[in-house]
């Protein structure tokens, strides 16, 4: 059964740091486009950022490029979301999802199929 599990959420003051994790299992993530989203109370769901193909694609919303990096573990089986320099607008659920590799990586959260239950990231002082 495929399943997702988000880890390393929590409450962070503006300026700090987080790592999130994205377990994978029952599928192997080489072949799949790996997505962070995050959603945030009263708004629409928005990409974060998306990798593909081991890392050699990767993509960011603009709101976080320069802040947060994605990687991948293959041997893990694992995404990772680093994210720095928080702010109080970071302040979300963040989600990984991942789609079947059609060759694209994509932000956009309707284009995946399998979805995690989330990770509460919390940024204030």
């Amino acid at each position: 059964q495929l399943q997702l599990v988000e880890s390393g959420g929590g409450l962070v003051q503006p300026g700090g740091s987080l790592r999130l994790s994205c377990v994978a299992s029952g599928f192997t993530l080489d072949y799949y486009a790996i997505g962070w989203f995050r959603q945030a109370p009263g708004k629409e769901r928005e990409g974060v950022s998306c990798i593909l193909d081991a890392g050699v694609i990767t993509n960011y919303a603009d709101s976080v490029k320069g802040r947060f990096t994605i990687s991948r573990d293959g041997a893990k089986n694992t995404v990772y979301l680093e994210m720095n320099s928080l702010k109080p607008e970071d302040t979300a659920v963040y989600y990984c999802a991942v789609v079947y590799n059609r060759g694209t990586c994509s932000l956009q959260y309707q284009s995946y199929d399998y979805w995690g239950r989330g990770t509460q990231v919390t940024v204030s002082s």
